[in-house]
């Protein structure tokens, strides 16, 4: 009788942390948007545009790193990635003009990309049975949540006894001392004879061909640009466009007695819900279809989005967009990745998935971007809200003519 493999492993454990303490860190920017601003007197779109940056380094970043990982070893490509990291978080720290500001962001993308999904969800796939795949790649999701739940709420706390400056060296500390887990990452290379038999060529070269593969590509684009813009834009527009806060109310009886605290809180509410959500999406990944799992998760990404800007900005309001976009927040990540393993096989997963993710990056710097310049523009944030509600309901639909069935026949065998 086989034993069967646990889903609970070193490998995941390992990589639930790693993904957490970036994450988390990734997920506190928005708070930095207001300080920074303020000290050197930049406009909005200025540092809007190094975290556009970052977003689009990441993007850049993630097929590299996934490819580095496949060639040289998962954990080196960790390391390299922490280093990247924490160096452009140091080096930020004693940027002066909003160029240099932006040129340094490059580093903490390509910090994100070897610290993140792209390398981290490939080990955790590869070391996972095929029953356990699914939900394994969601608590990996999860734990970058996890690490949302806290990311910006400890910024916003630092900030109030520190100035921006130390607190991006504290992080800098931080992602290094994640490495210790390293140990625990210790993956196997789990994979069918013809896809070690395939280089990486032909299976890029079989993927680009594959018109799926290109839906999945498109589809990812509005994930990006919806996150990166709220993570980025989020606390700073509730603290300008939100109702007053009532001295007396349920938000002062929690400490939250500012929409500036408020704005914080609702990154950490939405990741809070999206850890939840998170892991029932890959558990429904594992029984239902995913490509209409994400075209659902897009359309009611939508609905949620557009109720939110058409009514009143209150903080009830804020909190409960919060619940409800954070329980669809990363809820595409498994899915996504998972669609790739099930299509692609996991050899090379995290360089497809890496192409894949560099659409969501890709959008991720235009919603983070045109969040920034708009608001210099007209003053507030809901010409580009709206844009995002149009691309939510474009991946909705894309998703829709996508072929789930692996590609068993790989270019070796077919020459």
């Amino acid at each position: 009788m086989q034993q069967k493999t646990p889903l609970v492993t070193p490998v995941l454990i390992g990589g639930c942390l790693v993904i957490m303490i970036g994450f988390a860190i990734r997920a506190s920017f928005g708070v930095f948007q207001i300080p920074i601003a303020e000290e050197f007197g930049w406009p909005r779109a200025e540092f809007s545009l190094a975290i556009a940056v970052q977003n689009l380094a990441w993007g850049i970043g993630q097929p590299l790193f996934g490819a580095v990982a496949e060639r040289f070893g998962d954990r080196r490509a960790i390391v390299l990635g922490a280093l990247f990291y924490a160096a452009g978080l140091v080096l930020s720290a004693f940027a002066m003009t909003p160029g240099t500001m932006q040129l340094l962001e490059i580093l903490v993308g390509f910090g994100i990309a070897g610290t993140g999904f792209g390398v981290i969800l490939a080990v955790v796939g590869r070391a996972a049975s095929d029953e356990n795949r699914s939900l394994a790649l969601g608590i990996a999701t999860a734990a970058g949540s996890a690490g949302q739940v806290f990311g910006a709420p400890v910024a916003e706390l630092l900030l109030a006894s520190f100035p921006w400056q130390t607190v991006f060296m504290i992080f800098a500390v931080a992602i290094l001392a994640v490495l210790a887990v390293l140990p625990m990452m210790r993956s196997p290379a789990m994979a069918t004879r013809a896809e070690l038999e395939q280089s990486m060529g032909q299976a890029l070269l079989q993927a680009f061909r594959d018109p799926s593969f290109s839906l999945i590509f498109l589809g990812f684009f509005s994930c990006g640009y919806q996150l990166a813009f709220i993570t980025a834009h989020f606390p700073a527009m509730v603290t300008e466009m939100c109702g007053a806060i009532a001295p007396n109310g349920y938000l002062a009886a929690l400490g939250i007695t500012t929409t500036s605290a408020l704005g914080a809180v609702a990154i950490a509410v939405i990741g809070l819900a999206n850890i939840a959500g998170t892991i029932a999406a890959a558990w429904a990944g594992k029984r239902w279809s995913k490509k209409y799992l994400l075209a659902g998760i897009y359309l009611a990404r939508t609905v949620v989005a557009a109720t939110f800007i058409l009514l009143p900005i209150t903080p009830a309001s804020v909190l409960i967009f919060s619940l409800l976009m954070g329980a669809l927040w990363l809820a595409t990540v498994p899915l996504t990745s998972g669609l790739v393993a099930h299509i692609y096989g996991l050899r090379y997963m995290g360089t497809l998935y890496g192409f894949v993710f560099l659409s969501h990056q890709i959008g991720g710097f235009l919603g983070v971007w045109l969040g920034g310049a708009l608001y210099d523009v007209y003053g507030d944030y809901t010409l580009v809200w709206w844009v995002g509600v149009a691309v939510g309901a474009f991946s909705a639909l894309v998703h829709l003519p996508i072929r789930e069935k692996p590609l068993n026949a790989p270019l070796v065998a077919a020459q």
